[in-house]
């Protein structure tokens, strides 16, 4: 389910890291219900983001609000997959 967008990428190179999560996200409109998927992970987001705000401890409920990205990240997952076996 991994993007193989390591921290420190996404730390090093900012931009690097952007665009290809971009390159995966092209895949959306194959997916059922993508609209609300990406309204779920906006929610999720905006959440964590004010959660952490001034914050000097971990979120107790992170693990929960990452649900809907894991949930994305499955699906577009089972699409490459299915890329790959169509492919061979």
């Amino acid at each position: 389910m991994a993007w193989n967008i390591a921290r420190s990428e996404a730390l090093a190179d900012p931009d690097a890291a952007r665009r290809k999560v971009l390159e995966r996200l092209q895949r959306l409109s194959e997916l059922e219900d993508a609209e609300l998927q990406v309204v779920n992970i906006l929610l999720d987001a905006i959440l964590m983001a004010e959660s952490y705000r001034g914050a000097r401890h971990q979120v107790s409920f992170l693990p929960e609000m990452t649900r809907s990205v894991d949930h994305l990240l499955r699906d577009l997952a089972i699409l490459d997959k299915a890329d790959e076996l169509a492919a061979v």
